[in-house]
């Protein structure tokens, strides 16, 4: 029996990756508003300043927050894959049709998925920032590759 296709689907960051990220984004902050207040005190600087830095930097520490929760950053669809907010992935985005082999792989002891394209470029992703099993993002990803053009196997 032929697999269903499956829908648009996006994974998001997993949620580690985004409690460590606000973590430092809260120290980052906390020295900000620290030598804001410590420059107010020794110069005429208002109070005022330091309660709007504060302010400022606890919405945008807000705003990160809810942009890492939301921000789709594997999307599969039909078609093929896009990959986002990830450095060091290579080439971000192409078409199963382009897609040669699939492997799993671990560099400097990271778990990740490598796809390699007909014209050499790979997509390495890695699966422990995502908010997904890394074997049922393989899986996923063997159903996709089917019915792309053929599965070369992990």
């Amino acid at each position: 029996m032929p697999d269903a296709a499956p829908g648009p689907t996006d994974h998001r960051f997993a949620r580690a990756v985004v409690v460590r990220s606000a973590g430092l984004a809260t120290v980052v902050l906390a020295l900000l508003v620290l030598v804001a207040t410590a420059v107010a005190a020794l110069t005429d600087v208002p109070a005022g300043l330091v309660v709007a830095v504060a302010g400022v930097g606890l919405l945008a520490l807000l705003g990160l927050t809810w942009w890492l929760r939301t921000v789709p950053v594997l999307h599969l669809d039909e078609e093929g894959y896009r990959v986002r907010a990830v450095r060091g992935v290579g080439t971000d985005r192409a078409r199963w049709a382009e897609v040669q082999e699939a492997a799993t792989a671990s560099p400097r002891g990271i778990r990740c998925v490598v796809l390699r394209l007909l014209d050499g470029r790979t997509t390495t992703v890695p699966v422990d920032v995502l908010a997904v099993d890394g074997d049922e993002l393989v899986r996923e990803l063997q159903v996709r590759l089917r019915r792309g053009e053929g599965l070369r196997p992990f």
